[in-house]
Parts: C-alpha cells; structure tokens; sequence
C-alpha cells in the first residue's frame, strides 16, 4: 500500500546515511501497526507500508548479516 498523507516532521533516516545529499530511505510510525518506507529525495512520490511485524523481521535479517 501507498501513502501519500504523511506527516513531514516524523520521518527518521538512519544515522549511517551520513550526509547524502537526501538519497537514502526513510521511516516513520504510522498508527495501526504499520511502518512506512519512504525516498528522502522525493517524499512526493509517497511511502511504502508494511506491518511493523514484517518491518522487524526485515531489519533483524539485515542485521544477522547477507540476506540470501
């Protein structure tokens, strides 16, 4: 699902992004237990939403290592 109602404030970027120019992801909370992805060069192009359950699954995988 898309969102494009997001607040601007609430976006969080990873503090290994550095200063990038804008070109990485970003996150927020949504309410409902759902987090959003979003293009930090582009937040008009809107934001993935995934369940915060998937979202954690994905981000314990990047941290084990290789995902395969």
């Amino acid at each position: 699902m898309m969102r494009h109602d997001l607040p601007t404030d609430a976006w969080k970027k990873s503090s290994y992004s550095g200063d990038t120019q804008g070109q990485c992801i970003e996150i927020q909370a949504v309410p409902h237990d759902s987090v959003a992805v979003g293009d930090s060069k582009d937040r008009s192009r809107g934001a993935f939403l995934f369940p915060t359950s998937t979202w954690a699954d994905f981000v314990t995988g990047i941290k084990k290592g290789p995902l395969a």
